[in-house]
């Protein structure tokens, strides 16, 4: 081994985490390595008397590297250095440093980056590291390398270590039969909203409307910021709360509680408590771990002792999700993983719902009335008052449908002038492009459907009441409520028919305004046409995220694959950026009713976006400059410029290095 064939097989790994550098790589994932490392490494602890180390640190510009013992590799999350043995392989010379006895050592981050993807704890540590990014803990990563500072970090963002994982959740009741359970020890400060009120915010219901009680509030974070908003909230918790009533309010969030309950009765009753006090949604939040990560601690009754005395009962999704509907008999909607909506006011369930399957249309006046004949006293009518009788046809289109009186809201002022809705929009028709309408009710039409097929594919019973609202689009759009329900049993069955999905993927990608088709494979497109697709791929779609919850703001691309009955979701750190790299995939495969994490927390491991300009609509300001500059970047990378392009991070700098540019904005620069 020399200097050269060294620096040679370092830039060849495709597996450690990946510094400017240098390389770390656990010695179990050595047999990822050329067979030239595999033998060299453990050759050169041999040499100098190295028996207990767990990862190797590899130079990437000089020919050293670094055994290091870290004991705890494996069962600590953030494990500390105990010895570090700097091997210079030129002068044959190293050096030991001993962090034993030192209340400041180094610690490791980010261990999924350091073993294979097959490795058993691969899923455990990408979670951890998960944590940590949605908690804002690496937002300066210069201060987060040593033991007392990152538990500086946690604490100063209100947040606790509990045998590696960060504890948020709230007790219950402190009475408890088994004195060796800590309950209030549950509860920690936050300085955000939790994430199931965010769902609340962003679904529009701490508009001021709903009354808020959240059961199990902790140290009452949660309504202190909605308090400072004016929001009608208030809580209990048996620890911090405990004289409070337990009051009746439309909305009740149960977060993170039944995580910490022990007794099974017991947190069937808080369940139960949840509920009766909710008169319009129940928010149910649980943490979820795998089974790897539980298997470490000791198990106590369904759950699990921490190290803190604390009870903890981790769930998988699907699996909280039969528990709330097999006591509630309610359906659960996911929103997110861990968080679930059950709606006691049906109404406002099929609002919810509708909502979220239609798509939201910005209509722009693209016609005028045509000149009207002055002895024509309706067209006169309609000329003196073109505002009012816009609006009118405004609101056709958004229902797809005539309105009924109370549906408009100048109805009365418009029924002075012409008379009933029906001949209002009759003279309209006559007035303003039927396209536009016959394209709205299309729209609408579509949008039930969706919302219907998603109904059967969640085998959500049949609502015995039935918004007036819903009532008149069947009425209108379908004539009966069972000529719906046909149309979307057929359109369910049909997402199962790879050719008819290959059929419509085809005429997506001639329609919509952007996407990639990969000849009977996928399909990728910007979430931002997702509306734009056949009925049949929204239901595709629909059917998939079912499972996950809301099509959230960080996702940017969706793949169909056509063939195999699965959807992913990709998100980048920057979509905007000429080239974004790759920060997190979603797979969701609806044939086993499961779904893959994957995250590129370590930014030098991040795969680019090549081609972006594919993804975007040619009406786009940034299309031409986008494709200017892929045709000049795929020129210098010797890739293909209309299709998908798919190279590891090292793949991509390697090739730009060779070709000595560097990237700044839609610039090819010389390095």
């Amino acid at each position: 081994m020399n200097a050269t064939l060294f620096k040679e097989l370092i830039s060849q790994l495709k597996v450690g985490k990946q510094l400017p550098d240098a390389v770390y790589l656990h010695k179990d994932a050595l047999i990822e390595a050329s067979e030239s490392l595999l033998n060299f490494i453990p050759a050169v602890a041999q040499a100098v008397k190295v028996n207990e180390w767990d990862l190797v640190k590899l130079y990437k510009k000089e020919f050293r590297l670094s055994l290091l013992s870290y004991p705890t590799f494996y069962s600590e999350s953030y494990p500390a250095l105990q010895q570090s043995v700097n091997i210079d392989l030129v002068k044959l010379t190293h050096k030991v440093t001993d962090y034993s006895n030192s209340d400041n050592p180094p610690i490791l981050h980010r261990k999924e980056n350091m073993i294979t993807p097959n490795n058993p704890h691969f899923e455990h540590f990408k979670n951890i590291t998960q944590e940590g990014e949605n908690a804002g803990l690496y937002e300066n990563t210069r201060i987060i390398g040593f033991k007392r500072s990152w538990h500086n970090i946690i604490e100063r963002h209100g947040y606790e270590l509990v045998d590696g994982r960060l504890f948020r959740s709230s007790a219950i009741n402190p009475s408890t039969d088994d004195p060796t359970i800590d309950r209030h020890k549950t509860a920690i400060v936050r300085h955000d909203l939790s994430a199931p009120m965010k769902t609340l915010v962003k679904n529009g219901y701490l508009n001021g409307e709903y009354s808020i009680f959240d059961y199990g509030c902790g140290r009452g974070d949660d309504l202190r910021e909605l308090e400072a908003h004016g929001l009608d909230a208030i809580g209990w918790d048996p620890n911090f709360q405990p004289d409070n009533d337990k009051t009746p309010s439309d909305i009740v969030n149960l977060g993170f509680v039944l995580n910490v309950i022990e007794d099974q009765d017991e947190r069937l009753e808080a369940l139960l408590g949840a509920w009766d006090l909710a008169t319009n949604l129940l928010v149910v939040s649980v943490m979820l771990a795998n089974d790897s990560y539980i298997a470490q601690f000791k198990s106590y009754k369904d759950g699990v002792i921490t190290s803190r005395n604390t009870f903890q009962k981790y769930y998988a999704q699907s699996e909280i999700k039969a528990y709330i509907e097999r006591n509630l008999q309610e359906e659960a909607i996911a929103v997110a993983p861990g968080i679930f909506y059950i709606f006691k006011d049906k109404l406002a369930e099929q609002s919810y719902l509708q909502q979220k399957y239609k798509r939201h249309h910005t209509w722009q006046q693209l016609t005028s009335p045509q000149p009207v004949d002055a002895k024509d006293k309706a067209k006169l009518l309609v000329a003196q008052h073109q505002q009012l009788f816009d609006d009118f046809w405004h609101t056709c289109l958004e229902l797809g449908r005539i309105p009924a009186n109370e549906e408009f809201e100048q109805s009365g002022k418009i029924r002075e002038l012409i008379g009933s809705h029906k001949k209002v929009f009759n003279l309209l028709q006559d007035m303003f492009n039927t396209e536009e309408f016959e394209q709205a009710e299309k729209n609408r039409k579509e949008d039930l459907l969706l919302y219907f097929a998603m109904g059967l594919f969640e085998k959500r019973k049949p609502y015995t009441q039935q918004s007036e609202a819903l009532k008149r689009d069947i009425k209108a759009l379908f004539g009966e409520y069972n000529t719906a329900i046909n149309l979307a049993t057929d359109l369910l069955f049909a997402i199962a028919d790879t050719e008819l999905i290959y059929t419509q993927c085809e005429k997506a990608h001639k329609t919509m305004s952007a996407s990639l088709l990969n000849d009977s494979h996928s399909l990728i497109f910007h979430r931002d046409f997702i509306d734009e697709l056949p009925l049949l791929l929204r239901v595709y779609v629909g059917a998939a995220l079912q499972m996950y919850g809301e099509l959230d703001d960080d996702i940017d691309l969706i793949k169909i694959h056509i063939r195999s009955g699965k959807l992913t979701l990709t998100a980048y750190d920057d979509f905007n950026k000429s080239v974004p790299f790759l920060v997190e995939r979603i797979k969701i495969k609806m044939a086993e009713q499961d779904i893959d994490f994957f995250d590129y927390v370590d930014e030098s491991r991040r795969p680019p976006l090549l081609n972006k300009h594919l993804y975007l609509s040619q009406h786009s300001e940034v299309y031409k400059k986008q494709l200017s500059f892929d045709k000049r970047l795929s020129k210098h990378l010797n890739t293909s410029v209309s299709k998908e392009t798919l190279l590891t991070r090292s793949q991509y700098d390697l090739l730009l290095k060779l070709t000595g540019k560097k990237i700044m904005g839609y610039k090819l620069a010389q390095l």
